[in-house]
């Protein structure tokens, strides 16, 4: 499988495209080579994000895929992207569930998790089972500056920490967590095509269950210097998977 460096992975979501989820889930979660279907009816309202630009799929050629949309599934915000490369199937389940398979090429991003930001503390259950070039993580974006940030809990072949600049370490939920930058230039962003900066914190000891604690990732950015933006847009637990396959089953709460 392709590996991508921490600083030319995908940036994000979606094309503003309505679609029906079957409910009671499937299964799947991956990241940067990773996994980004319609059924039955299931209580999902896509709502199209006009700050969502549509990523260009380039020559990859057409493979069957769930389409990219955002919107509300049983209380919680979900975003769903992918370069249309990809086998892939991402359905909602119940409450803060979602699903995820892949496999073969393309490159995909999805998950549950919140419209708005914060510095909560996002708990997660369930089962991640990557092959190759994948990330589950706590993903989302800033404005003002325009950020991407990742809190990586677990990844495939490839360790995503490599690639950028190393700031220093932060200890939080049991695990030391590296700090990484890295930059995108005139990348497809939630504003358009832009330039833009990445945050990183990728943990040491892999786990696909836990609790993060993202004000302790927040606050050790700040003394890096690294400072998010201060208009906060969705905050997901994601899973990313890029040429490479694989399943994930994720709970958020």
């Amino acid at each position: 499988m392709a590996k991508y460096k921490a600083g030319t992975g995908p940036s994000r979501p979606t094309s503003p495209i309505s679609v029906v989820f079957t409910s009671p889930l499937s299964i799947m979660v991956s990241l940067t080579p990773l996994v980004f279907a319609a059924s039955a009816l299931a209580g999902v309202l896509a709502v199209p994000n006009s700050e969502v630009s549509k990523r260009d799929p380039g020559t990859l050629m057409g493979r069957a895929a769930t389409p990219s949309s955002t919107g509300t599934s049983n209380g919680f915000y979900y975003s769903w992207w992918t370069d249309g490369g990809a086998d892939v199937t991402y359905t909602n389940g119940a409450a803060g569930e979602y699903s995820i398979t892949w496999k073969t090429g393309g490159n995909f991003v999805g998950g549950k998790g919140w419209r708005t930001g914060s510095d909560r503390t996002i708990t997660y259950t369930g089962t991640y089972n990557p092959n190759g070039n994948s990330y589950l993580a706590v993903y989302g974006w800033t404005k003002s500056p325009l950020i991407e940030y990742y809190i990586v809990e677990n990844f495939g072949t490839y360790n995503p920490s490599q690639g950028g600049t190393l700031k220093g370490t932060v200890t939080a939920d049991g695990s030391v967590y590296d700090i990484y930058t890295s930059e995108r230039k005139d990348a497809p962003s939630i504003s358009g095509t832009a330039s833009f900066t990445q945050f990183w914190s990728v943990r040491r000891s892999k786990r696909s269950s836990g609790s993060v604690t993202t004000k302790a990732h927040f606050d050790a950015w700040a003394t890096y210097g690294m400072a998010l933006g201060t208009t906060w847009d969705y905050q997901i637990m994601a899973t990313e998977g890029y040429f490479s396959s694989g399943s994930a089953t994720i709970t958020v709460s």
